[in-house]
């Protein structure tokens, strides 16, 4: 049997005692569409073969002259290439930057800049563009690697040392850089390696697929980490494809399956099929998915979805997830925390609110180190840093309760609720019923000001079919939501857009949502509905 990764001192060091325990089992698997829309190979390269390449490449490295205190940027996107450079790197204790292939001109010289890199792999058709902005050198993931500039510090690797700095998506503004560790990577693959219960991994030989981005810590650090620690196989396809998904699932024959909230919502558009339920998956693991489609999609494609909660800056120093007990499907339920997890819920003066009331999620690790398998610091930003440790705790911004049985439930991030006329409004939860209209393809929602409540409803929204932009569509969307919510939440405002801002990940942009909403505010096309808001007699 494996050791835990936590025996370990860096995340190469973990992988190559995989190799040496199973060299002929699969590491990495290619599915053949993603193959084919990167150029590269389809099939397995298996633990042996990329320790060896792995090799090659920290031999190059090293006599180019990179080591600690350098950072690496990678722009490979999911490509197999990008562990080869990753694992190499973090062998001569390197720190690795994935840059998300999505950010453009003033993105990538803020990310350049502030990041301070030596060195930037991508592909090929992004070099120009890279240099343009400021990155110093930039080769190709087969390119000869030019010598170092800067010398390394000479230093002993351990856990302790950066192993990547993580870009926060920006929903809110610009991304803040997270300082990960490789014991942040290694209790990662630990806590699912003995997580058990339905989220259970054997080292018998699990495959896990995910559509996730590497420059995302889930797919970076929860599934490579992951499957290191049993010696399991990881699909990594180039992104969500709704209409070959199962065919992917299919051919790389997963056992695990890794989903955002928006997935399960997209698979359940597509005409059911006996084909639904042929598949080797045993459980999903992810959050967000849409509380009337949790059940319905377990049914349907008999896949437990098991909610989980966490945040790059936490990792899984302090995941919680809906693995044992009572999961509450449909509720946005994410579990209990296990003993080495300690949770507060708060309001806003501070104070402890009671099971079943809205508090700001405040977490830490339980014992002598409570920021064990959490972030660093931001980089060259302690005030922030400081700012959401205040108190001994970390403060995740998002809102949640606490049922009865001591399992919680995800309500909105705390800048997402709407304040109005007294009452808390979760943007999330009148999205998720918007996005259950025939005529929506998608929903955001935010506040805009109002001069007797404080701030009403906003809704910002893409419509299947553009034609159907109208007042008569507002009004029906609106009656739509007070069916199923109270009056107060239904959106006072609708305003019909050809596309919503998403970051990469399909989340929200919610700095740009503040913009977008103040300048459709007053926009001839804006939709009022606030007439149609009427407390119903009980």
């Amino acid at each position: 049997m494996l050791a835990s990764p936590l025996d370990h001192a860096t995340i190469f060091a973990a992988f190559a005692e995989t190799a040496k325990r199973y060299p002929d089992r699969p590491f990495l698997n290619v599915p053949c569409k993603t193959a084919e829309n990167y150029g590269t190979a389809a099939g397995e390269i298996s633990y042996g073969e990329m320790w060896r390449r792995v090799d090659d490449k920290t031999a190059t490295y090293r006599t180019a002259g990179y080591g600690a205190d350098h950072r690496v940027g990678i722009m490979l996107e999911n490509r197999p290439a990008f562990f080869e450079h990753w694992l190499a790197l973090n062998a001569l204790g390197v720190s690795i930057v994935p840059i998300n292939p999505d950010l453009r001109a003033a993105e990538l010289r803020y990310l350049v800049d502030h990041s301070e890199l030596a060195l930037v792999v991508a592909i090929p058709s992004r070099r120009n563009e890279l240099l343009q902005a400021g990155a110093p050198m930039v080769v190709g993931p087969e390119d000869a690697i030019p010598t170092a500039v800067a010398a390394y510090k000479m230093q002993t690797l351990d856990q302790s040392a950066e192993a990547a700095l993580l870009y926060t998506s920006g929903t809110t503004g610009l991304p803040k850089g997270c300082v990960l560790s490789n014991a942040y990577f290694l209790n990662c693959g630990d806590w699912y390696k003995n997580v058990g219960g339905a989220c259970a991994l054997t080292e018998s030989g699990e495959r896990m697929i995910t559509p996730l981005p590497l420059f995302h810590m889930n797919a970076l650090a929860c599934s490579v980490m992951a499957m290191i620690a049993v010696g399991g196989c990881l699909s990594v396809v180039d992104r969500f494809h709704p209409s070959t998904w199962w065919e992917d699932v299919r051919e790389t024959r997963a056992t695990v399956m890794h989903y955002l909230g928006v997935m399960p919502a997209m698979l359940m558009r597509a005409t059911p099929s006996r084909t639904d339920t042929r598949h080797d998956v045993r459980f999903g693991f992810g959050a967000g998915v849409e509380q009337p489609l949790h059940t319905a999609f377990e049914s349907r494609f008999n896949i437990p979805l098991i909610e989980a909660w966490a945040m790059t800056e936490t990792g899984n120093g302090a995941v919680i997830a809906a693995s044992h007990g009572n999961r509450h499907v449909g509720s946005r339920c994410f579990g209990a925390p296990s003993p080495a997890v300690e949770v507060q819920l708060i309001a806003d003066n501070g104070q402890l609110v009671k099971p079943g009331c809205y508090g700001e999620l405040l977490v830490r690790r339980a014992g002598a180190n409570p920021r064990f398998g959490f972030f660093d610091r931001y980089l060259k930003n302690p005030e922030e840093t400081a700012k959401v440790w205040r108190g001994g705790w970390f403060h995740t911004g998002d809102i949640a309760r606490q049922n009865p049985d001591g399992t919680y439930v995800f309500v909105d991030r705390k800048k997402n609720l709407i304040r109005r006329a007294g009452e808390n409004i979760a943007a999330a939860e009148v999205e998720g019923v918007l996005n259950r209209h025939p005529l929506v393809a998608a929903s955001a929602v935010a506040a805009t000001p109002d001069p007797l409540r404080g701030d009403e409803v906003f809704a910002v929204i893409k419509l299947a079919d553009p034609a159907n932009a109208d007042n008569n569509t507002a009004e029906k969307i609106v009656a739509h939501c007070l069916d199923q919510l109270a009056y107060f939440k239904a959106p006072g405002y609708i305003a019909f857009v050809p596309d919503l801002p998403l970051t990469s990940t399909n989340k929200i942009q919610r700095g740009a949502m503040q913009k977008i909403v103040a300048d459709l505010r007053d926009d001839p096309k804006t939709v009022t509905t606030l007439h149609l808001k009427k407390r119903r007699d009980v």
